[in-house]
């Protein structure tokens, strides 16, 4: 997949090759922060950092993310349209686990006070995000759950990098 694409033109990979992909993109994530490694597939990305809510361990994932009207970074937990939700949201969603998010995005770090999105914040921010990036909308007709919105707030700036 070409990073010259645009959100309208993205190829979805298949459910099988997105944890690879996933592992490759943190891996050049956490090595630069040349537009070519953040901007992928036409959609800038976070590298986020979760605790396994059960096991303790420190997971990390690269995610695209939506800018909403208030500037904040939204994460969509899509995992393609898969039928479940994916282990990062699950563990972010345990707020005794992950009280706070380490997120990495190009250039900075900081921690955030991770909002799960619902009621008419849901709903507007879902139709502001599909009208830029229609095909999560197909995602969600592929799907038996309402796939979830993550705002990413910065609640306090640990690094700036450059």
């Amino acid at each position: 997949m070409s990073e010259n694409l645009t959100p309208e033109e993205f190829v979805t990979p298949s459910r099988d090759e997105i944890p690879a992909i996933s592992r490759q993109h943190v891996q050049g994530l956490e090595a630069t922060d040349d537009d070519s490694v953040w901007i992928y597939g036409g959609m800038n990305h976070v590298l986020i950092h979760t605790v396994g809510r059960r096991s303790g361990n420190l997971h990390k994932v690269a995610l695209p993310f939506w800018v909403d009207g208030d500037g904040h970074r939204i994460v969509v937990a899509s995992f393609a349209g898969a039928p479940k939700n994916p282990a990062w949201f699950t563990n972010l969603s345990d707020r005794t686990a992950n009280p706070q998010l380490l997120v990495r995005v190009q250039g900075a770090t900081y921690w955030s006070d991770q909002q799960v999105l619902d009621g008419a914040d849901y709903t507007d921010t879902w139709a502001a995000l599909t009208a830029e990036r229609p095909f999560y909308r197909d995602y969600q007709a592929n799907c038996g759950r309402r796939i979830p919105l993550v705002r990413l707030p910065e609640t306090v700036r640990i690094a700036t990098r450059g």
